[in-house]
């Protein structure tokens, strides 16, 4: 096998440090993260670290150019659905805008890009979806993820698309919370919560989804994959299931429609991807949730 050298923008985040701790051991790859500010990944490994802003077309070129990557996967984005809502100038720089300095940077070097995109592409009214059915975006955030995935159709160079959802895990710098974590966090501190029953999903674990991004890239795939966990529930299902798993108190948990929560963004009321393409094409074997919370409940234990 040729050596590869894959590129990950956003390697500070939970998705690039889970696809950093599969590819920082393998011989065949030379590793170069790139993130805002300094390298947040709390291991010693065998990759390279450098600081980027990924409007920075010139830094961008200038690393290319003195790594020469064969690939770029792409783990940064704006994805907190509601501020998309409220900045979309702001979402609209990160989320499409990056995507074509990434997509005329990867062209100039002859660089595969592989683009991280979302469920929330689609209506909602259909769901489970497959790659071929039509998006409808219903918010700021779908449709700067669709703009994005059009950017690359466009674009002319090799590119993977890889739409994902509710993506949990755990990571030891966690600037932000999901929804495994929110709930056993809150019913543990005896918090009652209230969580939606009309929104279906099917939650990823983390490290499902780098692995899905690491077998586009080793297998040299092209094309729109929907990568994601095998089941698709409620958000409410979820939090019981949290619930269950660690013995807490579910009494705490109210049961609410998605007009009551009253949230900025709309969103999808039923989406879930049919996973079939990844797993016949890729070999792509996600885990169920539940046992992606015993995955979660080892790692935490872990940090402690």
């Amino acid at each position: 096998m040729n050596t590869k050298t894959i590129f990950i923008t956003g390697s500070n985040g939970l998705l690039g440090q889970k696809i950093i701790d599969r590819l920082s051991s393998r011989t065949a790859v030379e590793l170069i993260a790139t993130s805002i500010g300094p390298n947040r990944y709390p291991f010693q490994g065998d990759f390279t670290y450098e600081s980027l802003d990924i409007m920075d077309e010139s830094r961008m070129r200038e690393l290319f150019k003195l790594y020469q990557p064969t690939e770029l996967i792409n783990a940064a984005a704006m994805t907190h659905v509601d501020k998309c809502e409220l900045d979309s100038e702001k979402c609209w720089d990160l989320n499409v805008r990056a995507v074509e300095v990434m997509a005329r940077v990867c062209g100039e070097f002859g660089a595969k890009m592989i683009h991280l995109s979302t469920d929330f592409v689609f209506d909602g009214e259909n769901g489970p979806y497959r790659e071929k059915d039509v998006p409808n975006p219903l918010s700021v955030y779908g449709k700067s993820k669709l703009a994005s995935e059009q950017v690359l159709i466009d674009s002319g160079i090799d590119f993977a698309i890889v739409r994902t959802m509710l993506v949990y895990g755990v990571v030891h710098d966690m600037s932000r919370s999901n929804i495994v974590l929110w709930a056993k966090k809150s019913l543990s501190e005896g918090q009652k919560i209230k969580v939606v029953n009309d929104q279906f999903r099917s939650p990823t674990l983390a490290e499902d989804l780098a692995e899905g991004c690491i077998l586009i890239a080793m297998k040299e795939r092209a094309g729109i994959y929907h990568i994601s966990g095998p089941e698709t529930l409620s958000i409410v299902e979820m939090v019981y299931k949290v619930a269950d798993y660690w013995g807490l108190d579910k009494s705490l948990v109210t049961e609410i429609d998605s007009m009551t929560l009253g949230q900025v963004a709309k969103r999808p009321p039923k989406t879930g991807f049919i996973i079939l393409k990844a797993q016949t094409e890729l070999g792509y074997k996600p885990r169920t949730f539940l046992e992606g919370l015993s995955i979660i409940k080892r790692q935490l234990r872990e940090i402690k």
